[in-house]
């Protein structure tokens, strides 16, 4: 005989459970498995302090309700709640400072995902308001969806999938949030669904050895052995495995490298383990527990270890992204959230490039959008991929190796100890431009070492051709009586576009002594390149 049941929240959290035809063991168990399905979906990014997963710090949460999903897409965390006038969904950048919003419906949400450009919340509601959608997590509009009361909702393959219980079909499915289809299933009681390895694979809390199931499209549903008739309230995929947890039996947790067969094992503490997620390597576990072990993670979906909860809350969900993993409550004042972990840096601001010789200084600069503190840049050219690393506190790098005459832009991209950033928008384009060459010419006598003029030269003249940068020469000698160079500079241009040439000539008259001739090419971007010569003038 199967139980069923409607949660009908008080407040904080707690419910008020209803029952019929209710078995003494089914009554335990669902009642501890019910009391609230946590909701998330694997995903990504304020700084949040701590080891992934193992050091967990309190946050404010935007208001007082009964949360009881969390998830991030579009660049911000959402989480829905059972309860609450009006302000059933708050929103987070980062999942440090959250926003109330308000929600489509008074429902009991119980589950959110983001797909395909789009957040769905699922829940129970008597009066068809059982599913909601929004582009952004702000606004949200109701749908309609079969009668059902949905426990949860995963989006995979192009599609959103829930799952729930009910009198007529226990899955529905939809290309877009919006239109949903009911789908035949095995008539489990079904608590939360997840897609990985190319399946939906759904996990409940009724049935006799047959409490997951199986789809490849999440139409056509197959019944799977499980290994412990539990109350198995989440389900997750990270890492190639499967990883499933329950609020009750003896072996609180069970793995499946494929949906299909399932191992028993044993989890850090006998608690309700109420959300499972995958992220950063490490599978992370929460419970509502009265005391004691709120958190256990695990490598490895087998062994799993205890840890310390930031408050002493009913955590019903966990989500990961970017680094940080985010759990939200039912319970507790002004404190339903908690974090774990540092962010994936922003996306940088495009950088700016001041061109050499055959090189680029690249400087950058901090995203506007949330994420951690940067420990490094790198930084890239196009074409070429040339790089250079800027390693914080320094905000420039030079990239080397760069064609003189070559239009070029940067890239960069921010990294610390969570991860890599994606990459900026590109910088200005800049073009490298070469030095003037030696003296190549003597008006008397023979030049016969670069740069260096020999007795009884009185006239020196520089040419050199490059690309179409510089606009204008100029000179200074360092000597016994430093001034500026007498002579007289031209520049020529030959071509035209990407094939044009400027040849720079300038004619110098020395005086007596030993000098030091600079002459400096400006370019068109502000940049001075230089060439210094040892002029030597001999009586």
């Amino acid at each position: 005989m199967r139980a069923r049941f409607r949660l009908h929240p008080r407040s904080s959290g707690s419910a008020d459970v209803r029952w019929r035809n209710q078995p003494a063991r089914i009554t335990r168990i669902v009642l501890a498995a019910l009391l609230g399905l946590a909701a998330l979906v694997l995903v990504a990014p304020a700084t949040s302090l701590g080891a992934p997963g193992i050091d967990w710090t309190s946050r404010t949460s935007a208001a007082d309700n009964a949360w009881q999903a969390v998830t991030y897409g579009g660049g911000q965390f959402v989480a829905v709640a059972s309860t609450g006038t009006g302000d059933r969904v708050m929103t987070s950048p980062d999942g440090v400072t959250w926003t109330i919003r308000t929600s489509a419906a008074e429902s009991v949400w119980r589950s959110v995902a983001y797909g395909g450009g789009r957040f769905v919340a699922v829940g129970y509601s008597g009066a068809g308001n059982a599913v909601m959608t929004s582009p952004d997590g702000v606004t949200w509009t109701n749908q309609t969806s079969p009668g059902n009361d949905w426990s949860w909702v995963a989006y995979g393959n192009g599609r959103f999938v829930a799952v729930g219980h009910g009198e007529a079909d226990r899955v529905m499915t939809s290309p877009d949030g919006v239109t949903w289809t009911g789908r035949t299933s095995p008539g489990n009681d079904w608590s939360s669904v997840v897609y990985g390895n190319g399946q939906f694979v759904a996990v409940g809390y009724s049935g006799n050895g047959n409490r997951v199931m199986t789809s490849p499209d999440g139409i056509t549903w197959a019944s799977q052995n499980s290994p412990e008739n539990n109350s198995w309230v989440s389900v997750t995929y990270g890492g190639g495995l499967f990883v499933a947890v329950s609020v009750d039996g003896g072996n609180r947790v069970m793995t499946s490298p494929d949906g299909i067969t399932w191992t028993s094992r044993t989890a850090a503490a006998n608690t309700n383990w109420y959300a499972v997620t995958y992220g950063g390597g490490l599978f992370v576990a929460v419970a509502p527990a009265p005391s004691g072990d709120r958190v256990m993670t695990s490598p490895d979906g087998i062994t799993w270890t205890s840890r310390t909860a930031a408050a002493g809350s009913g955590w019903r969900a966990v989500t990961y992204g970017g680094g940080v993993f985010v759990a939200v409550s039912n319970s507790g004042t002004g404190n339903r959230v908690m974090t774990s972990g540092e962010m994936i840096p922003a996306v940088p601001a495009p950088p700016t490039a001041i061109v050499g010789n055959a090189q680029a200084t690249v400087t950058v600069g901090t995203g506007d959008g949330p994420g951690g503190i940067a420990a490094s840049y790198t930084v890239t050219s196009a074409p070429g991929g040339r790089t250079c690393t800027v390693t914080v506190p320094a905000t420039s790098c030079t990239v080397t190796g760069l064609t003189n005459g070559t239009a070029y832009r940067f890239t960069a991209t921010a990294t610390n100890a969570a991860g890599t950033s994606g990459e900026s928008s590109p910088s200005a384009a800049v073009t490298p431009a070469g030095v003037l060459a030696a003296p190549t010419k003597c008006s008397r006598g023979a030049c016969t070492t670069a740069g260096v003029v020999p007795t009884g030269v009185t006239r020196v003249t520089q040419s050199a051709t490059t690309g179409p940068v510089a606009t204008s020469l100029s000179h200074l000698l360092a000597g016994p009586k430093p001034k500026t160079a007498k002579g007289k500079c031209t520049i020529r241009t030959t071509g035209k576009g990407k094939k044009a040439k400027r040849t720079y000539t300038c004619t110098i008259r020395l005086a007596k002594g030993k000098w030091t001739l600079t002459t400096k090419a400006h370019t068109a971007s502000g940049v001075v390149v230089a060439q210094t010569v040892k002029a030597v003038r001999v009586k």
